[in-house]
């Protein structure tokens, strides 16, 4: 099953798609697609309602789709976690995860415009496996304990202007990262037990269709188990909380390809997650 939030902005509504592709109002079960659902056995309530035929099907057409869950606490992110992806940066792979934040309100829906920041002109996009936690993580003891505290994972664009990234940053790097609109996530939430390997999914990236990202979460670094085990070291994760887990190589970093401008198209997709599009617009 997929879960989904749809229609306008601030006003979405939680539904799920089943596996026969028919979509289901989620509105009976939960008021929307929160930590506090995921925390709580909702996907459990999903399945038992789906299998009941408790569930009103909804008419998808025309609605807007929005992020998956609703806005969360915290969008962890790490970077450089592709040795590829590093070597194109100009840096060796790293040898522990390189963290850094997004502001809650980057993240709006997968097929929602991205704004190019007043005066930027090296503004970036970047396919990412994002994982979405369930549970509370706090000081696990081993990478193992980390599959009991993923919901799921879902598709993010982790769009980065990179003169203020790198050159206007001080150093750290959430100048680059937290313009509005710096994280398309979606469409929809796959639960964690019904991605059977998560280390070895297909992720790709386009721009104006053409190819830009061709690549596989195998050559992470960094498993999404670690990186779930590693922060809970240093801070707690909260449920609803969105860990982007880094994007491999193909970026216009590189120097391979232009950077975006208004007009231009990026698409992505991670294989059984889904797709997203998004126009590139002036902000």
């Amino acid at each position: 099953m997929r879960l989904l939030r749809l229609g306008p902005v601030g006003a979405e509504r939680p539904a799920v798609r089943a596996d026969d592709g028919t979509t289901y109002d989620l509105s009976p079960v939960t008021a929307d697609i929160d930590g506090a659902f995921l925390s709580s056995g909702g996907l459990g309530r999903v399945r038992s309602a789906l299998r009941a035929g408790e569930l009103p099907v909804l008419d998808t057409d025309g609605l807007r789709v929005g992020a998956p869950v609703v806005r969360p606490q915290s969008v962890i992110c790490v970077g450089q976690n592709y040795a590829a992806h590093a070597a194109e940066s100009g840096a060796a792979p790293p040898e522990q995860p390189i963290i850094f934040l997004k502001t809650p309100n980057t993240v709006v829906g997968p097929f929602d415009d991205v704004e190019i920041p007043r005066g930027a002109e090296r503004t970036d996009w970047e396919v990412e496996l994002a994982v979405v936690i369930g549970r509370q993580a706090a000081y696990l003891e081993s990478p193992e304990d980390a599959a009991a505290h993923i919901a799921g994972y879902t598709v993010s664009n982790d769009v980065s202007e990179r003169t203020y990234q790198l050159e206007d940053s001080g150093g750290q790097w959430s100048k680059g990262k937290c313009c509005r609109t710096f994280n398309p996530l979606g469409p929809w939430l796959v639960p964690a037990d019904e991605v059977p390997d998560p280390s070895s999914l297909g992720l790709r990236s386009w721009v104006n269709g053409e190819p830009r990202q061709d690549s596989s979460t195998s050559d992470m670094i960094f498993t999404p188990a670690y990186l779930v085990w590693h922060l809970s070291q240093y801070l707690a994760l909260e449920p609803g909380d969105v860990i982007n887990t880094g994007t491999p190589q193909g970026v216009a970093l590189s120097g391979r390809f232009p950077y975006l401008r208004a007009g231009d198209v990026v698409e992505l997709e991670i294989d059984g997650l889904g797709r997203q599009r998004q126009n590139l617009v002036p902000a």
